[in-house]
């Protein structure tokens, strides 16, 4: 269990003060699991998990006989291993049968007929009776899967209601389309102290390219990021970027956007105007209420603001700054799932170029077109999905000897 949780033999006799953080999370998830107990309970488990440890850790709990009580903001988690969802919200729980992928989508549509005043109740009892019966068509073939799907063919179509959630309005524009050059990179080498975090990487950015970035050493995408974005040096190598593409980008540390503590929300926003019209309040305030910053959280100073609430902003900037290509750096860290299913619908149809690292599977399954991965010997680059590129047998071999 230990090994499938992503701790090697030689560390299974080590003292656990000796481990690091992430380390010590994983032998607490084996020890949660470890002697079949009737009740599990789970608090944001597959944060610092790597994406094979996630999906073994998916199996083994939708094969789990007993109870599982689990608070997640992965959504392919939750679809792989709920059979339920219970949503709280505004002190209240409302307890729905199904996976967050049938509650999100059902809720919306349910949200959509209430604004259809002038729709025959008949036909929205139908609508909703053929949204059931495909989705209960489209399921895995787990105990929990096969236990769903009976429950959601069940289900009356009165059960179903709109969510009283709100989702933050983003939406990607570009002031113009790149041209077809976009990003050219030639031999770039990075080190950090005595780690070699990537080297000799060749990449051509193609226009549309949606490429999610991925690599076993989180700190090799950050530093590829911050290199070509021109906030770090590389230690060899050179890029170039299309005289057309302006690049909008997310770091993973937003920390200096947020220093001069007296700003608030408005005037913030407002250094990364455009234009006049967008300078001016009315406009920046129905921006940041758009963001769910509505009324007299639009005057916060910027310094007291939740990690959630940085994200929403450096999104508000992203959108404003309007560029033709989009690097993000875990964009989902910190955001509750409102927000990252609003966000991942926003990338999806943006019509510009992405750079995307995330450990949200579904982020990466839904909107990559291109996977890239950093390895200490160099780049995999393969136009595939995410799920494809992890199950590929000869890509996996790949991996074992550009990290051996």
């Amino acid at each position: 269990m230990l090994s499938n949780l992503g701790i090697k033999e030689d560390l299974h006799y080590t003292l656990m003060k000796d481990l690091d953080g992430k380390q010590k999370v994983r032998v607490l998830i084996a020890q949660a699991l470890f002697g079949n107990p009737d009740v599990l309970i789970m608090d944001e488990p597959t944060n610092d998990l790597d994406f094979e440890t996630i999906s073994w850790l998916e199996n083994f709990l939708a094969n789990f006989e007993n109870t599982v009580i689990v608070v997640s903001h992965d959504r392919h988690f939750l679809d792989a291993v709920c059979t339920h969802i219970s949503d709280i919200d505004f002190s209240k729980i409302n307890h729905y049968s199904g996976n967050y992928t049938f509650w999100y989508e059902s809720s919306q549509l349910a949200a959509k007929q209430r604004a259809q005043q002038n729709k025959k109740a008949e036909d929205k009892k139908k609508e909703l009776e053929d949204f059931i019966r495909r989705f209960s068509a489209n399921v895995a073939k787990s105990k929990q899967a096969t236990s769903r799907k009976k429950m959601i063919e069940k289900l009356n179509v009165e059960d179903i209601k709109p969510s009283s959630r709100r989702y933050p309005a983003i939406i990607f524009d570009r002031d113009r389309e790149a041209g077809d050059q976009i990003l050219n990179v030639e031999g770039l080498s990075k080190h950090f102290e005595k780690e070699k975090l990537f080297d000799k990487v060749h990449i051509n950015l193609n226009k549309g390219d949606k490429i999610a970035i991925i690599s076993k050493n989180s700190r090799a995408i950050s530093a590829f990021y911050q290199i070509i974005t021109d906030n770090e040096k590389a230690d060899g190598g050179k890029f170039s970027w299309g005289v057309t593409t302006t690049q909008s980008y997310l770091p993973l540390d937003n920390s200096t956007f947020f220093q001069d503590g007296n700003l608030n929300l408005v005037d913030w926003l407002r250094q990364y105007a455009q234009t006049e019209e967008e300078r001016e309040e009315v406009f920046i305030r129905g921006f940041l209420g758009k963001m769910i910053f509505s009324g007299e959280e639009a005057l916060k100073k910027s310094n007291v603001l939740s990690g959630g609430e940085k994200v929403r902003c450096m999104l508000s900037r992203m959108m404003m700054k309007r560029g033709n290509v989009l690097i993000l750096d875990e964009p989902t860290n910190h955001l509750d799932l409102e927000s990252i299913q609003s966000l991942n619908n926003a990338l999806i149809n943006f019509k510009g170029t992405i750079f995307l690292s995330t450990h949200d599977h579904e982020f990466a399954q839904t909107v990559a077109n291109r996977i890239i991965e950093l390895t200490p010997k160099g780049a995999i680059d393969r136009y595939t999905t995410f799920e494809d590129y992890l199950s590929d047998p000869k890509i996996k071999e790949l991996r074992e000897k550009m990290y051996s």
